[in-house]
């Protein structure tokens, strides 16, 4: 299989802007230093809405994204924030090399 990409979309619930934000930014620096695999895991915050982020992460591997989403502080993180969103969306797609 080709290399794997994630595009994660969230919108945070206003009174949570500045706890969600810590989290995802502990997320983003641990698997940048632990998780094998990781080609790219970029943070993005919306233009027009300040409670809104999108992760654009490239993966080697449906593997190593697995490996990923098994990791203690990608679960920690998720446990943290899961309440404090207002909607998610997961996209899990396949990178086709042309």
């Amino acid at each position: 299989m080709n290399e794997v990409v994630v595009v994660a979309k969230f919108r945070v619930k206003e009174n949570f802007l500045d706890e969600v934000y810590a989290d995802v930014v502990e997320l983003h620096k641990k698997t940048h230093a632990n998780d094998e695999g990781c080609i790219q895991y970029d943070f993005h915050k919306d233009l027009n809405d300040k409670y809104s982020f999108t992760f654009v992460e490239t993966w080697a591997s449906m593997d190593a994204l697995s490996k990923h989403e098994q990791k203690e502080h990608f679960l920690t993180c998720i446990q943290n924030i899961q309440d404090k969103l207002e909607s998610i969306t997961i996209d899990k797609l396949e990178k086709i090399k042309i």
